[in-house]
C-alpha cells in the first residue's frame, strides 16, 4: 500500500475578494511540482463565493467536472443553452468533451457559497458535451458510503467518462468504516471536509486529505467524532 498526505494548511490558496479558493492541486497561480494530480483526479477546489458573485462564461474541454455545493446554491448557464440552479443537496457533472463555455455564480444575494470542484480527466478525448445534475439524501449516507458519480452503465447515478467513482460518508461520533475498491488498480483521494479520521495510521483532520493506491483488501477508516469524508476513487495512469 501507498500514500501520499496532504495537510490542510498546506494546501494553495488564493484570495481575490469575491472569491477564496484553496487548491490541493496546482492551479491558476498556485504551482506546487509534487501536487499536480493524484492519478486522472487533476483539480480538487475548496471554494468560498461572496453573494451574487462569480465565474463570468468561460471555456472547458476534454475533462470532466463535478460541483458539490457544501452550502448555498450555485447559477449555472453553458452554451449547451442549460440554465440550472445546483444546491447544497444536489451534484453537478459536465463533461465538457470537445469544447463548453459556463458561467457559475453564487445564486444568493446574501449568503456565501461553498463548494468543492472537482477535475477528472477523461478516458479519451472529443466526446459530446453534456450535463447531468441530481439531488442526493444524506439520510442514505449516515454511517454508509452513498455513491454520487460513477462510469457509465454502471448504475442510475450521475456518470462520467472515465473508470472514476466519487462516494461521501456521514459518520455519528466513533464509528469504522471499510472502502471497498470498485475497480482493481484505482486509487482513492479522501478528503476529510470535517471531523477526526484515521486512514492507514495516518490521523486526519478538517481538510486534510491522504490519497492511498497499490492496497487490494478493504481499506479500514476509523472516525473518532461526527465527520464528512469525501472519496475520490480514480485510475492511477
Amino acid at each position: 500500500m501507498e500514500t501520499v498526505f496532504h495537510k490542510a494548511s498546506q494546501r494553495g490558496n488564493a484570495n481575490h475578494g469575491w472569491l477564496k479558493a484553496t487548491h490541493s492541486f496546482s492551479f491558476a497561480n498556485y504551482y506546487d511540482s509534487e501536487k499536480m494530480h493524484f492519478g486522472k483526479l487533476r483539480v480538487l477546489n475548496d471554494d468560498e463565493i461572496a453573494p451574487s458573485r462569480g465565474f463570468d462564461l468561460h471555456p472547458h474541454q476534454n475533462m470532466e467536472i463535478i460541483t458539490i455545493p457544501l452550502s448555498g446554491s450555485v447559477r449555472h448557464i453553458d452554451s449547451m443553452g442549460n440554465e440550472e440552479i445546483i444546491s447544497s443537496n444536489e451534484v453537478q457533472v459536465m463533461s465538457a468533451g470537445s469544447g463548453i463555455w459556463h458561467s457559475e455564480f453564487n445564486a444568493s444575494d446574501s449568503e456565501k457559497l461553498k463548494l468543492f470542484q472537482i477535475w477528472i480527466f477523461t478516458d479519451k478525448k472529443g466526446y459530446k458535451p453534456r450535463y447531468e445534475q441530481k439531488a442526493f439524501s444524506e439520510t442514505e449516507r449516515i454511517n454508509k458510503w452513498q455513491m454520487l458519480v460513477s462510469p457509465k452503465g454502471k448504475n442510475d447515478l450521475l456518470w462520467i467518462h472515465q473508470n472514476a467513482f466519487i462516494s461521501i460518508i456521514n459518520t455519528n461520533e466513533i464509528q469504522v468504516a471499510n472502502y471497498q475498491l470498485n475497480k482493481q488498480g484505482n486509487g482513492v483521494y479522501f478528503m476529510l471536509i470535517e471531523g477526526e479520521a484515521e486512514i492507514n495510521n495516518q490521523k486526519l483532520q478538517n481538510r486534510d486529505a491522504v490519497g492511498v493506491w497499490s492496497f487490494y483488501e478493504p481499506l479500514e477508516i476509523r472516525f473518532t467524532t461526527n465527520s464528512k469524508l469525501l472519496a475520490i476513487e480514480v485510475p492511477m495512469r
